[in-house]
């Protein structure tokens, strides 16, 4: 067989396994494995339409990919699913051939998606597109491939999906996420943060100019995109900690002006917004810039404030959900949760009656680190007056990746005279494991189990059965978000111990008695206003 050299040039730009030339949106020629690759022969493959190889879902990638091929621009690698019961991928590298671009030659070897698929479109959601990004980000950093963060806009997706009917809107939904995904790296990297919004990260290209171009040819409608250069020699972690901090910025405050900001304007306000954050939230931390508030949590036998929850608040009003979430993000949550330590053992070093106890939280990467167990035991020693009357409660707002030595250290604050909470148990999928190789004295139930417990048989039921597994194993239990009579009435007959919730007190900047005493109190408790004591 002849071969045009202008072949052999398509074979050689990829170093493929497999030619494919694609003309008219047919095969025309196969050159090589065929068989292994694809599972069909050359002669088999020669004249079939060339979408109807490929899975459903990668059917709109594949069709963005040829749509704009005959810029001359090489695209790829991109990995992509044949179709077929037998799950098969192949990498695909295209390029118009030179001087004939109504030919477009395709570079074919075989394959494997770098991670799971996304949902049928092949976009994903932002859980997992986070764990592509920080794949990426350590593979960029070893082989010195450079990335960049594309935010592309589509104007008026949302309404042009609502005046469709649903199979149209569907189908224009495959077509967009096909025409995102085809310029992500690797088919695969790319996720929809609103009706109208996506992300993608791909190797560093052309300028913006040309993306929305391409975008535009796909789909027909007005695009916009904006293109962030990702430092290369930064860690994967740091990288990955500034992209969720944009994104989550960009999608909260980006187009809130008015007149509304440009794309490009609105995601480089975001990421100066974020960094200066985290500045800001540096410079608190270090000098201590920042307040205590104090919230009861209440013995249901006596309906006695038992002891009170340590609350940080920042100056500036901000949301301390949000900076703790932005502490644990930029390394800053270990100086944090040691800051709030020494403020809270000077409150106890003031009370003058010696009753007042307070639970201040520890993030789960703070307790693996022995720095943590040091500070403390350095802290109290300089305090004797505060022992014994220091709680730490665990959050799971951070997930605790060594379970022995969170332990061996929780059994250190033990021995030290501190009780150990496990904070919002319910709330991560790790709650279980946790208590199972965790020996804690408390735990406390998230407050959605809680919260609608006097209109929720099921609900009621779930904290019943925690409280019979907690009391086995010897541990008490809080309930949060207790904000009603009925749910404080709910919780006492399920046998929890403590409860903690407006009904009893809002957060305030001194330690105060319960509102409201419990509906029963037990012949045993003390006056109105004494503390009731471990024991």
């Amino acid at each position: 067989m002849s071969i045009d050299p202008r072949r052999l040039l398509g074979l050689a730009f990829a170093s493929a396994d497999l030619l494919v030339e694609i003309r008219d949106g047919k095969i025309d020629m196969a050159l090589g494995a065929a068989q292994r690759i694809i599972g069909q022969s050359e002669t088999a493959l020669t004249g079939q339409v060339w979408r109807d190889l490929f899975a459903a879902e990668d059917q709109p990638l594949i069709d963005a990919i040829l749509a704009c091929a005959d810029d001359g621009a090489r695209r790829g690698p991109i990995v992509l699913r044949l179709s077929g019961p037998v799950e098969r991928y192949i990498s695909l590298v295209i390029r118009a051939l030179p001087e004939n671009k109504d030919r477009v030659s395709c570079a074919v070897t075989p394959g494997r998606p770098a991670s799971p698929r996304g949902e049928d479109s092949g976009l994903h959601a932002r859980e997992s597109f986070d764990d592509i990004a920080k794949g990426l980000f350590e593979a960029a950093r070893v082989t010195g491939l450079e990335l960049e963060l594309a935010m592309i806009e589509f104007s008026g997706l949302a309404d042009k999906r609502a005046g469709l009917p649903k199979a149209e809107a569907d189908a224009l939904d495959l077509q967009v996420a096909g025409a995102v995904r085809a310029e992500s790296h690797g088919g695969g990297a790319a996720t929809r943060l609103s009706e109208d919004r996506f992300a993608v990260l791909r190797a560093k290209d052309d300028d913006p100019d040309t993306l929305m171009r391409r975008l535009g040819r796909v789909v027909s409608m007005d695009v916009e995109a904006h293109v962030v250069s990702l430092e290369a020699r930064a860690t994967p972690a740091r990288a990955l900690r500034a992209l969720r901090y944009a994104l989550d910025d960009f999608l909260r405050e980006g187009l809130k002006d008015t007149p509304p900001m440009t794309l490009s304007e609105a995601m480089n306000r975001s990421v100066k917004r974020t960094l200066a954050r985290a500045g800001a939230l540096g410079v608190a931390v270090t000098q201590r810039r920042f307040d205590l508030a104090f919230q009861p949590v209440v013995s249901l036998a006596t309906g006695l404030a038992h002891h009170h929850e340590v609350l940080v608040r920042f100056e500036d009003g901000a949301s301390p959900f949000a900076m703790i979430r932005m502490a644990e993000e930029f390394d800053l949550i270990e100086e944090l949760d040691h800051a709030i330590v020494e403020k809270s053992v000077q409150r106890l070093v003031q009370d003058r009656t010696g009753d007042l106890k307070l639970a201040v939280n520890v993030s789960g990467r703070t307790i693996v680190n022995e720095s943590f167990v040091d500070h403390v035991s350095r802290t109290l020693a300089r305090y004797d007056q505060a022992k014994g009357r220091l709680i730490f409660e665990i959050t799971e707002s951070a997930a605790i990746d060594d379970l022995p030595r969170a332990n061996a250290h929780i059994q250190s604050l033990r021995a030290m005279g501190s009780m150990v909470c496990l904070d919002d148990f319910g709330s991560g999928s790790a709650s279980f494991a946790y208590l199972q190789q965790l020996s804690l004295d408390i735990v406390k139930i998230d407050g959605r189990y809680v919260r609608e417990l006097a209109e929720s048989g099921r609900d009621g039921a779930m904290v019943r059965r925690l409280v019979e597994l907690c009391k086995d194993l010897k541990i008490r239990t809080v309930a949060e978000m207790v904000e009603t009579i009925e749910v404080e009435e709910v919780v006492r007959d399920a046998g929890v111990d403590f409860a903690q919730g407006w009904l009893f007190g809002k957060p305030a900047d001194q330690p105060r008695p319960a509102l409201k005493p419990g509906a029963i109190v037990k012949p045993l408790a003390r006056r109105a206003g004494a503390s009731e004591s471990w024991g």
